[in-house]
């Protein structure tokens, strides 16, 4: 027996997709397994020319004659054969739930994660006057970290008698980056940097 009526359709084709390659047990579920064994061994292209699933409609008593009984003809060796000898019971039905449920939840996990990220802005102080601020920022933004993405703008802002300092940019994943590593990278630069500190961090 399929599940779209006495021939295979779109049904079975649909229900095999959602199980996939999963066991079923022939110990546990004869009748499922036979009607998984017998559904898988059809290629693809074959289960898309399967019809839509037939749905019995009501058809109005007709009064017909009486006609004398007429001996029924012999089954076929071939008429015999149905994978479902018997209706699936509540057990298989159950275990056809879960394994259609497992098969979503398995669809779901393959979609991309959403991925935590936050914009900081560093503050970078400069020894003095002297010091050349392009070339300091230029530097900076060279500094790679996978998760990492600065901004291509910064600002030059003053501090005291003359004195300017980078306020500078960057957007990065949570996960990856650590705020005290791309500090260290800034303050690295030890001929130019004076001292580092965040003045914003939001999250995105």
């Amino acid at each position: 027996m399929w599940f779209g009526g006495a021939q295979p359709s779109q049904a079975d084709a649909l229900i095999l997709g959602e199980i996939g390659e999963q066991n079923v047990s022939s110990t546990d579920y004869p009748n499922l397994f036979a009607w998984w064994a017998l559904t898988s061994k059809f290629t693809p292209e074959v289960r898309s020319k399967w019809p839509a699933a037939q749905v019995s409609q009501p058809v109005a008593p007709q009064k017909k004659e009486e006609k004398p009984l007429e001996k029924a003809p012999e089954k076929k060796a071939d008429d015999d054969f149905d994978p479902f000898a018997d209706e699936m019971d509540e057990e298989e039905k159950a275990q056809m739930e879960r394994m259609k449920a497992k098969a979503a939840a398995a669809g779901k996990d393959k979609k991309k994660a959403v991925v935590a990220k936050s914009l900081i802005i560093w503050e970078v102080k400069p020894w003095g006057v002297e010091t050349d601020l392009d070339a300091l920022a230029k530097l900076i933004l060279a500094i790679t970290i996978d998760g990492l993405e600065w901004k291509t703008e910064y600002k030059k802002e003053p501090v005291c008698y003359g004195v300017f300092k980078i306020v500078i940019g960057a957007v990065v994943e949570d996960e990856k980056v650590s705020t005290d590593d791309v500090q260290e990278r800034i303050e690295g630069f030890e001929e130019y940097v004076q001292s580092v500190d965040i003045v914003s961090f939001n999250k995105l």
